[in-house]
C-alpha cells in the first residue's frame, strides 16, 4: 500500500502503531483463503523484523547517550532488567545486537527496510565481527553487501557458517591464515568457558546446563543419539494408548542416563547405523599429511589443526573420493545391506536428511534405495541417499502414478535432489537441500 504521507517522528509512529494495535479485529483472518492467511503471516513477520530493527536503533541511541544513567542513575542493562522485566542476559544481548547494528549500518538499513529478518541480521553481524580489523572501510562495506545478498538464499544458521567464504570473497590473500587464527581463538574461548551445572529445581528434577567446545560436544551427541535411536517403542506397545510415547528430546534425556549406566558397568558402546558411534572428519588427504588445516566435521563444525592432530592419533582413516562440491564417487563394495563404509560416505555427502527444509541429522536417517533393492537397485552411493523416517515414508515408492508422488534422484552433480508431485509444482522442478548450495559472490 502506497502513501503520500511525509516522514513522521519516531514518537508519532510509536503512538500511532500502538493505537492501531488496540483497534485490530483478528476475526477477519478466518475469512481469508489459505494463501491469504499465509501471505498475512509472512507480511506480519516482515513488519515484526522491521520493528525489531527500529527498536534496536532507538535502544542503541539510548545506550550511547547514557539516558538511563542520567534519568535513573543506572546503566541501560539495569534499567531494562528493573523497569521492563527482562533478565540481565536478555538485556545484555539486546544491547550487543544494537551496538552491532550501529557498527554495521548497511545491515541495520536492510533490517529496517524489511529486506532481511532479525535472526538473519544477528547471524550476519556475528560473521562480520569475525573479520580482521585492518581490512579497511571499502572491504567492510563490500562484506556487508555480500552478506546481505546471501540473505536471499540462506537462513540464519547457514549464514553464521559463511565466515570463511566471506573472507575468500573480499580478502582471498589472507583468508586461510585469518580463518586458522579465528578457529584457534574460538577454541581457546570455548575451552575457557566450558562448564556443566546440575541444579536441583526443588520439584523433583535437575536442570542440566553447560557448554563444551563444538568438537567435544559432537562426540557426546553421537553417543547420546546412538542410544536414543534404540529407545523406541515396539509395534505391540503402540497399540496401547496409555503407553507414553516419548518425544525425541525425552529419548535423548533417557539416553544420557543410559550412557552413564553403560559407563558405570563398562558395557560395550552402542552401535548406530551399523557401526560404533563416530565422528566423521573431512579433510583433503594432502592437507592431512601437510598442515592439517581446513578440516571439519560432517555437520560443518570446523576444527583447528591441533584438534585434528589429536583426533588423528587414534583414528581410523578410510578413503572417500570426492567429485564436484561434495559428490562421493566411490567407496566400499556393492551388496544388499548398507555397509559401515557406505554409511560413512553417505554421512559425508548428504550431511543429514536430503529432503529440502529438513534438519534431521545424518545419525537419525535411513539409507534409502532410490531404485528399490528388490527391483535390482544396487547398494551403491549412486542409488542411495539419507532420509529421516518421516520423509522416507513420504518418498518410498507406491502404486500411484509418478506425477502424483514425491521422488528423489541423484543429480548430475552427484547430489540428491527432491522432485515434488505435480499438485505441488506443476513443473516438478527438483529441489536441493540448502546445505548443498554454494553461495555465489
Amino acid at each position: 500500500m502506497s502513501s503520500t504521507i511525509g516522514p513522521i517522528s519516531t514518537v508519532d509512529f510509536t503512538t500511532a502503531a500502538s493505537c492501531l494495535l488496540d483497534q485490530v479485529d483478528h476475526d477477519d483472518v478466518a475469512l481469508l483463503a489459505d494463501r491469504g492467511q499465509l501471505a498475512l503471516v509472512a507480511e506480519l513477520l516482515r513488519v515484526q523484523s522491521r520493528l525489531t530493527g527500529m527498536v534496536h536503533t532507538v535502544l542503541g541511541i539510548v545506550d550511547r547517550n547514557e539516558a538511563a544513567m542520567t534519568a535513573h542513575g543506572v546503566p541501560t542493562t539495569s534499567w531494562l532488567a528493573g523497569e521492563l522485566r527482562y533478565t540481565r542476559p536478555q538485556a545484555a544481548a539486546m544491547l550487543h545486537h544494537a551496538a552491532d547494528l550501529h557498527r554495521f549500518g548497511d545491515v541495520a538499513d536492510a533490517l529496517r527496510d524489511g529486506l532481511i529478518n532479525d535472526r538473519q541480521a544477528s547471524a550476519v553481524t556475528g560473521v562480520l565481527r569475525k573479520l580482521p580489523s585492518d581490512l579497511g572501510t571499502l572491504a567492510e562495506q563490500e562484506a556487508q553487501a555480500t552478506m546481505i545478498g546471501f540473505c536471499d538464499e540462506f537462513d540464519s544458521q547457514h549464514l553464521a557458517q559463511l565466515s570463511r567464504h566471506l573472507l575468500e570473497v573480499i580478502a582471498p590473500e589472507v583468508a586461510e591464515e585469518t580463518e586458522a587464527q579465528r578457529l584457534e581463538r574460538e577454541l581457546a574461548a570455548a575451552r575457557r568457558n566450558r562448564h556443566l551445572n546440575l541444579t536441583d529445581d526443588g520439584h523433583g528434577s535437575t536442570i542440566i546446563k553447560g557448554s563444551l567446545p563444538a568438537a567435544d560436544a559432537a562426540l557426546l551427541k553421537e553417543q547420546i543419539d546412538a542410544i536414543a535411536q534404540q529407545l523406541h517403542r515396539t509395534s505391540l506397545e503402540l497399540r496401547d494408548p496409555l503407553v507414553e510415547q516419548p518425544t525425541w528430546p525425552m529419548r535423548r534425556a533417557d539416553a544420557l542416563v543410559e550412557l552413564a549406566r553403560k559407563a558405570a558397568t563398562h558395557e560395550a558402546p552402542p552401535r548406530h547405523g551399523g557401526d560404533r558411534p563416530h565422528m566423521a572428519i573431512i579433510i583433503d588427504y594432502e592437507r592431512l599429511l601437510a598442515d592439517c588445516r581446513r578440516a571439519g566435521l560432517a555437520d560443518g563444525t570446523q576444527l583447528t589443526a591441533g584438534q585434528l592432530r589429536q583426533f588423528a592419533c587414534d583414528a581410523g582413516i578410510f578413503p572417500v573420493i570426492l567429485g564436484g562440491p561434495s559428490g562421493v564417487l566411490d567407496v566400499g563394495r556393492e551388496q544388499r545391506l548398507v555397509t559401515a563404509d557406505i554409511r560413512h560416505a553417505l554421512h559425508v555427502r548428504d550431511g543429514g536428511c536430503v529432503f529440502a527444509g529438513c534438519n534431521r541429522p545424518a545419525a537419525d536417517c535411513d539409507a534409502h534405495h532410490i531404485v528399490p533393492w528388490q527391483q535390482n537397485g544396487p547398494t551403491s552411493l549412486s542409488n542411495l541417499c539419507l532420509l529421516c523416517k518421516h520423509h522416507h515414508n513420504l518418498i518410498e515408492p507406491d502404486s500411484r502414478s509418478p506425477e502424483l508422488k514425491w521422488q528423489v534422484r541423484i543429480g548430475d552433480d552427484g547430489i540428491p535432489e527432491i522432485i515434488p508431485p505435480h499438485h505441488v509444482d506443476e513443473h516438478r522442478r527438483p529441489r536441493k537441500h540448502q546445505r548443498f548450495r554454494i553461495p555465489t559472490g
